[in-house]
């Protein structure tokens, strides 16, 4: 079933909200205390031992559910919420949401490639989000929610490629052209740290329970195979 005609069903219910909306700013500050003092604990690995694996980087959409999503996944260690894809120097959340900069809202991926490969990170990169929709994704809206597919390598740059044309020929989004930039990675800058791991942190927040949870299930729904044995 095409991916596309669920995901206007769902923007049409939940257009009012989003990752830059008047709701989800209303509660901003609130959701940065409640991360602080009601966080469940999880086990972090270390910047040194994370420098152990892989890394891969997409933006498609807010990232509180791109991040969400990735870390479902098997073989993933970790998912880092940022930003990538502009040339600007430091750039923070309030230049990225009133659209000053060229960056999109992105995920740094690490992952074990014993586990999970680059050619499966981009399968799901693909199948959580429309890649049609031109600077936009669900009811968010901007550049900076555009859908970018970096790469580091010649190899990476054909995987990415080569699953275009193969959408592309199978017809997968009835001919709507794909959207998705595919980019040589420059570099990312990570989100302010109230960002990371966002939806777990903060799962009564509203944009989180009609917007990111619902997206995360999706995609678990439809990509069982790849999820870590704890997200079943």
């Amino acid at each position: 079933m095409k991916f596309k005609s669920l995901y206007f069903l769902f923007v049409a219910l939940f257009m009012v909200t989003s990752c830059k909306s008047n709701t989800k700013e209303t509660n901003l500050q609130q959701a940065k205390e409640v991360a602080q003092e009601s966080a469940p604990e999880i086990i972090k690995l270390s910047p040194q031992e994370l420098q152990n694996y892989e890394t891969a980087y997409f933006a498609s959409g807010c990232f509180w559910c791109v991040e969400a999503i990735f870390e479902s996944v098997r073989g993933v260690k970790e998912a880092v919420s940022g930003y990538s894809g502009g040339t600007e120097e430091n750039p923070n959340y309030d230049m990225i949401g009133n659209g000053i900069t060229r960056h999109a809202e992105a995920v740094e991926v690490y992952y074990d490639p014993k586990q999970i490969s680059f050619t499966e990170l981009v399968q799901v990169f693909f199948g959580s989000h429309d890649p049609t929709t031109l600077n936009q994704q669900g009811p968010d809206r901007g550049s900076q929610y555009r859908s970018i597919a970096f790469y580091k390598t010649e190899k990476e740059k054909n995987i990415i490629e080569g699953y275009i044309q193969a959408a592309v020929d199978m017809n997968i989004y009835e001919g709507d052209p794909i959207t998705t930039e595919v980019t040589k990675f420059e570099k990312f800058w990570k989100a302010e740290e109230y960002h990371q791991d966002y939806e777990r942190k903060n799962p009564n927040n509203s944009y989180v329970r009609n917007v990111s949870i619902p997206r995360l299930n999706r995609f678990k729904a439809n990509f069982g195979d790849f999820l870590k044995k704890d997200n079943h």
